[in-house]
C-alpha cells in the first residue's frame, strides 16, 4: 500500500490541500462559464459582448488564480510584486466586464 506523505510549510497539510483544491475548482468553474459565453458568441456576430464577458471573467478569476500559484513557484518575485500582478489582472477583468455591461461596445 502506498501512503502519500505531505509536507506543508507554515500550515497543516490538510489546509494546504484544501486551498489548492478550492483554487482548482474556481479555475474549472470560471473556464466552464467562459466556454458557455464563447459558445454564445459563436452563434452570431451580434453577440460580441459575450466574448468580452468571457475575457473579463478569465482575467478576473482564472489568470489571478494561476498567478497566485505559478509566480511564487516559478520565480522569486516577492509578495508585493505578486499582489500587484494579481490585482492588475483582476482590475482589468472587472473593467472589461463593466465596459461590456454598460454598453462599451459600439453598435
Amino acid at each position: 500500500m502506498f501512503l502519500l506523505q505531505l509536507d506543508a510549510t507554515g500550515t497543516a497539510p490538510f489546509i494546504a490541500i484544501s486551498v489548492l483544491v478550492l483554487s482548482v475548482v474556481s479555475v474549472v468553474l470560471s473556464l466552464t462559464i467562459a466556454v458557455v459565453l464563447v459558445r454564445g458568441y459563436r452563434r452570431g456576430p451580434t453577440h460580441r459582448g459575450m466574448l468580452w464577458l468571457a475575457v473579463g471573467l478569465i482575467f478576473l478569476i482564472t489568470v489571478p488564480e494561476l498567478l497566485r500559484v505559478g509566480v511564487p513557484t516559478a520565480t522569486d518575485i516577492g509578495t508585493v510584486g505578486r499582489s500587484i500582478l494579481v490585482s492588475s489582472c483582476e482590475l482589468f477583468g472587472l473593467g472589461t466586464i463593466l465596459w461590456t455591461v454598460y454598453g462599451g461596445e459600439l453598435r
